[in-house]
């Protein structure tokens, strides 16, 4: 295909063969016949010429040639998609595309996002002897995912915390709490049907309903219908007394074996974890042996959920306390951060012994019944997108001691999270 071409493309983008340009091709005289159309077309963007700073007019160009010109072409708007020549170079265009593709891929190798969360959380409690928490937080993560080949990824996330409370059991001021690596784990996949996650991670187990928070273990996930789900490693984060400061992490190694599964609406999943050294909800550095099954019913845009937990911990055998505990919900919808307009409304409903508990994942102040005997009580919530990658959420507690019914705890806990 010669480039004497190219005139008749620049016909066809609605090129002016008189149109002035500068000239970026050293063998192309300005007396050329071309001249206009190929120094257009340079400028905008849709030819190229060779490294050296030549167009070679008269050499033969190959059709993925003719294709990168067609494709730059049409990436300009200068044609539309059902243009001839993007019908007669379809085939090029397609290789094309997939080779850029991985251009591309290669090229980004490491993502960026994030979300910004500011939030508020007011707490009362009764018969605790105190006053009340509040605390007003404003939580930035940046989570950086490195492709280390198809099949593996490494990611880690960094956090910045800016507390601003003050009343009679919290006391910060407005500053900088720290920037930390809060997170940075391998995770990929070994053949078909297995997938490998290692490092500081974090292990969302039994919905959160035993622990939500940060290991530093490792993870091998078989299957994918049914997955069996087995986990190694030590638990990683610290619990906070009424002040907000931290007293030790609520557990040292443990490990769990998980077995669950999707069928239709149908969600199921089981699992058995033992951790040693608890100090959560009263159990005093002893091991906590826990089963939980779990069940949950997606019909149209409801989902209807229960679960049962039985813990055993020599602590809390010798208090007496509650093995036993169950969680019912409902929720109906849900925000969608992509989805401006888009809400969701759910309710929980409580029923935890002492050794059912190491770092749950609600937002209530659930820590301050740490008499061995667990908590019981309901939470009602909402969330709205005012924006895309915009999310506002506002949740109501009301939770009591299974012990004593006269200890309770309220919360109201109100945040705005935008996504990046």
């Amino acid at each position: 295909m010669k480039k004497t071409l190219v005139f008749a493309m620049a016909m066809a983008l609605g090129v002016s063969a008189t149109a002035f340009a500068a000239n970026p091709f050293s063998d192309l005289p300005a007396g050329h016949w071309a001249y206009a159309s190929v120094a257009k077309l340079a400028a905008a963007g849709v030819v190229d010429g060779y490294p050296d700073g030549t167009f070679k007019g008269d050499k033969t160009m190959t059709r993925y040639e003719m294709a990168q010109i067609v494709a730059k072409a049409l990436a300009k708007g200068a044609i539309g998609a059902d243009d001839k020549l993007v019908g007669e170079f379809a085939d090029e265009l397609d290789n094309l595309g997939v080779r850029v593709a991985k251009l591309e891929k290669n090229a980004d190798n490491v993502k960026i996002t994030g979300n910004v969360r500011l939030s508020y959380k007011d707490s009362q409690y009764d018969s605790l002897g105190v006053d009340g928490a509040h605390d007003a937080r404003l939580r930035t993560r940046l989570f950086l995912t490195g492709e280390v080949n198809d099949n593996w990824h490494y990611v880690s996330l960094l956090e910045n915390n800016q507390r601003f409370a003050k009343s009679g059991i919290a006391d910060h001021e407005a500053g900088d709490d720290g920037t930390a690596f809060d997170r940075a784990y391998l995770e990929g996949n070994l053949g078909k049907n297995v997938k490998i996650t290692a490092g500081r991670w974090n292990d969302t187990i039994a919905e959160g309903n035993v622990y939500d928070d940060r290991v530093d273990g490792i993870k091998a996930e078989f299957g994918k219908k049914v997955k069996l789900t087995a986990v190694y490693g030590k638990m990683a984060n610290s619990q906070q007394n009424l002040y907000g400061n931290a007293t030790g992490a609520v557990a040292d190694k443990y490990y769990r074996v998980g077995l669950g599964g999707t069928f239709g609406g149908l969600g199921l999943e089981a699992n058995y974890i033992k951790a040693d050294q608890v100090t959560a909800m009263g159990q005093a550095n002893d091991d906590d042996k826990i089963w939980t099954i779990g069940a949950n019913y997606d019909i149209n845009k409801f989902n209807i959920g229960a679960m049962y937990l039985k813990g055993s911990n020599d602590t809390i055998d010798a208090l007496d306390g509650s093995q036993t505990g169950w969680v019912a919900k409902l929720g109906y919808a849900g925000a969608q951060a992509s989805k401006p307009n888009s809400w969701g409304v759910y309710a929980k409903y409580y029923n935890q012994g002492a050794s059912t508990v190491i770092a749950h994942t609600m937002n209530g102040d659930y820590g301050v019944f740490n008499d061995g005997q667990g908590f019981k009580g309901y939470m009602v919530g909402a969330n709205y997108a005012v924006a895309k990658n915009m999310v506002a959420g506002v949740e109501y507690y009301d939770l009591k001691s299974k012990g004593d019914s006269d200890v309770t705890a309220k919360t109201i806990w109100s945040q705005l999270v935008v996504t990046f």
